[in-house]
This record gives structure tokens, sequence and C-alpha cells, in this order.
């Protein structure tokens, strides 16, 4: 049977903390994408997929390769930029974010895009063809078994999440255009780790596993055949809660510039940081971020402790010193210790 209906989100059973780290990153994409640990079957792809179905369309620029958004100029590609220069109007036309998906076999050029030498040198003007990180702008990019990726990739792909702009350079011709995406990736740390250092440039992390309540369990197997046996019916019955979910995130995202954050709030993290042994300061800054994007998404225009202590839940643990295939937990006797102090 033709499905014409994404399963919903609202509609997936338990993985609390994987979908609220997924609405964090959709919301403020700054945070930079969220890591996903946890044994196949967990949810973790129909999550993201699901995701991008709930959110309504953005405004793109009709016929550009990078969708680019019409309203934001400073992120603009060079031809439509050249474009505005030249007292054009940007036509403009509206689509759903879409998730990219970047295969462990996929090579850096591949990724990146790759520039015509020999074009440019004959006719003395650049041709760039699109790599995956141009499909990605404005989109998810969804990197499965990100742990089986080669290193290199993994660095570019996190710093052009990083950067919000991908750069392309060859024999003294660079070509850059904008680039930014919701990464995320997922892993079964059983198949293999990640570098620390990569580790650390996730903004969120999440473990996930299959369900051990009888109950919950039920509900997975009784929903899913459901939606396999009539999708249209099964996705009418939680449209009310889609889009309660998608004003939700919405709303979300016009207040999170006005959240505000008490000094004594940073020290709070910053002594987090320190009482669990975490090396840098983009732990710190992530956990901030975090808490600000968790406040404006219960439409608060302030920052409580409560938001501290959830995001660090999120935040911290892969941050964390620790063995190689070591499941890092955070110790909340210390964290509530922190709190009691304040």
């Amino acid at each position: 049977m033709k499905r014409n209906h994404v399963y919903p989100f609202t509609a997936i059973v338990g993985q609390e903390d994987m979908k609220l780290a997924l609405i964090l990153n959709v919301i403020n994409p700054s945070l930079g994408g969220v890591l996903i640990k946890g044994e196949k079957g967990t949810a973790k792809s129909t999550a993201v997929r699901a995701l991008a179905q709930l959110l309504p369309e953005m405004t793109v620029v009709n016929g550009c390769s990078f969708h680019c958004n019409p309203a934001d100029e400073s992120t603009l590609c060079e031809n439509c930029t050249a474009d505005l220069a030249k007292g054009r109007q940007l036509e403009i036309t509206h689509r759903k974010m879409r998730v990219i998906e970047l295969p462990v076999s996929a090579t850096e050029d591949r990724v990146v895009g790759t520039l015509d030498i020999e074009h440019a040198i004959k006719c003395g003007e650049k041709k760039f063809d699109l790599g995956i990180l141009a499909e990605a702008n404005r989109n998810i990019l969804y990197v499965d078994e990100i742990n089986l990726l080669d290193d290199h990739v993994v660095d570019v792909l996190l710093d052009a999440a990083a950067m919000g702009v991908n750069t392309v350079e060859r024999e003294g011709i660079s070509y850059a255009h904008p680039a930014k995406f919701i990464l995320v990736g997922t892993m079964n740390p059983e198949e293999g780790d990640i570098r620390p250092q990569l580790l650390d440039r996730f903004g969120l992390s999440v473990v996930v596993g299959g369900e051990h309540e009888i109950e919950q369990r039920t509900q997975v197997i009784k929903r899913r055949l459901t939606y396999e046996y009539n999708a249209e019916e099964f996705h009418a019955a939680y449209e009310a809660a889609q889009q309660k979910l998608a004003a939700q995130i919405i709303q979300a995202r016009k207040l999170l510039p006005a959240v505000q954050i008490a000094d004594e709030l940073l020290v709070l993290a910053a002594k987090i940081a320190i009482e669990l042994n975490v090396d840098g300061h983009r732990a710190d800054i992530t956990l901030i971020k975090a808490a600000q994007t968790l406040a404006a998404f219960d439409s608060h225009n302030k920052v409580v402790p409560a938001d501290i202590k959830q995001a660090a839940a999120l935040a911290l643990p892969h941050r964390m010193r620790r063995r190689p295939f070591e499941e890092s937990t955070l110790d909340m006797q210390k964290i509530d210790k922190l709190f009691e102090e304040m």
C-alpha cells in the first residue's frame, strides 16, 4: 500500500530525551546538532523524518540550488547575492524541510562538492558541482552510523555545522556557499567509538534503548500496525497534536532571542562543568544555550534552575572524561548538591 504520510512525530512512544533533543535543535540550530547513541530499531530515523514533516513550509528562493532564505541577505549564496546587486527581485516559493542522508561510504568530494579546475582555466569562471552539504542547507543532515564514517569527513561536517558555511579550495581557487543545517548523528557504541574531540563538537547527546515496560512496548506494536494498515487515518488521528507541537516550536523560535538568564545561573553552569570535570568551555556555553531553548519551548522568557538541570543531562554526558567504550553518566548527586548551595 502506498503511504502518503510519514509516521507522526507525536505518535512515537517513549524516547522523550531523543525527541526533546531534536526539538531543541530545530528551535535553536546553533546548539550544534545531536548525537543519538543506542541499538537499532529504537525509532531514531523515524523521529528525524517525522520531525521534518512536522514543521511548516519555509520560504526559499525559487530555483536556487541552496534554497536560500530571501529574508536573510547575510546568508545568500553567490548567485542570489549577484541577482540582488543587479537589481533583480528574488522569486520566492515554499517547501518543506527535508532530511538529507549521508551514506557511511561518502567521500570528502561527495560531501563538500568539487570545483572544475579545467573549466575555470578555460572559461575564467567558477564551476561548482554540488555536494551533500549544498543539499543540506536549511535542512536536516542525517548520518546513520556516524562512528563508522571517516574521521576527516566527520571533521568537515562538524566544521560546516559550526560555521554555517562550506568552503572548497582547489589549486588556488575557492568557492563558498551557505551550509546551515541541523546535524543528527546516530551510532551503536558496540560497533566503535568516536574520538573525544569529535564528540565535544556535538551540541547534545542522548542514549536510546528499547522500551522495557510491557504497556509501552504494546503501544509501540499497536501504533505501528495501525499505521501500516491505514497511514492516512492514523495520521489524521494525530493531526491536532501535530499542529499543537508545531505551533509551540514556532512560538519558541520567536521567543528565544528574548530569553534572559541571571548571572547566578551562569555561575551555576560553570560550577557544574567544573564539578563534573568537563574539559574546555564549549560545554558551559552549550549548557546555557540549551537552557535558554528549553525556557523558550516552555513559553518562558527567563531561564530557571530546572532548565539548567535538564539541559545538563543533554549537553554534558558525552563531554565527560571516560575510558574508551565506557558510557558516561551524570552524577546527579553532585549536581543536586550544587543546586542546594545556591
